[in-house]
């Protein structure tokens, strides 16, 4: 049963997760994981974020906005609701008809936005980042650069206005938005855009997805040039 507060309203997290058709998702890792491997990471990134996320208390239900076939399957399949792009045109396009669609069915709905590189997500992490969310109308939690954003939040009668892309901190600070800085949660901040971005989520440690992987990324296929070859990854199984 979704929790209820005391005046009826729902409290119940939904996740809005936007993921691009995977020949097309994380274009900057070409370089460091290869042109054939990239859409099978970015698959396994999502498949980490989505079952982490799932995995989290306070989540009522996870939405990911995606036109891409293979990658709705496997979400489905995890217990994600697949809404199609339909707006197609662009990241906050899709994040605010996604947001619509949820409140057409939980008009009371609390909503969040939550990037799909996330593999090395815990749910115990994104569930203290969502209660300090909670405090505020409109939310959200910087990316490991400072610069980006991760998770963009708006509490029931409030729109999510999202303004993904870039340096979307300042956009979002401009908006209104209170930045979230108190719980530690580096893997709620550690997107993956970059080679480099993956060592670091691996030294995190992945989920389970993103580790059947590991053999390869080990191999230093996904090395970025002039960097060290990756370790072994720590492998973190998605809902720990």
């Amino acid at each position: 049963m979704t929790p209820m507060r005391r005046d009826g309203a729902d409290v119940g997290w939904s996740l809005v997760v936007p993921l691009k058709p995977l020949v097309r998702a994380k274009s900057r890792l070409s370089r460091a994981a290869g042109e054939e491997f990239r859409p099978r990471l970015a698959l396994a990134f999502a498949l980490d974020t989505v079952t982490a996320a799932l995995a989290c208390e306070n989540v009522r239900d996870v939405a990911v906005v995606t036109d891409d076939r293979l990658a709705a399957e496997r979400l489905a399949a995890l217990g994600a609701r697949i809404v199609p792009d339909t707006p197609a045109r662009g990241l906050n396009a899709a994040l605010a008809h996604g947001a619509g669609v949820v409140r057409a069915r939980r008009p009371g709905a609390p909503v969040a936005a939550l990037n799909a590189d996330l593999p090395a997500l815990r749910p115990a992490e994104l569930e203290l980042v969502l209660h300090s969310a909670s405090q505020f109308p409109r939310a959200f939690l910087a990316d490991a650069a400072d610069i980006g954003t991760t998770l963009l939040t708006a509490t029931s009668g409030r729109e999510l206005e999202p303004a993904f892309g870039g340096a979307s901190r300042a956009r979002h600070l401009a908006s209104g938005a209170r930045e979230i800085t108190g719980p530690k949660a580096p893997s709620v901040r550690r997107d993956v855009d970059t080679g480099e971005d993956l060592l670091a989520a691996l030294a995190l440690g992945v989920g389970p997805h993103t580790a059947l992987q590991a053999p390869r990324l080990v191999a230093g296929a996904a090395a970025p040039e002039g960097s060290k070859r990756l370790p072994p990854p720590q492998v973190t199984a998605s809902g720990a």
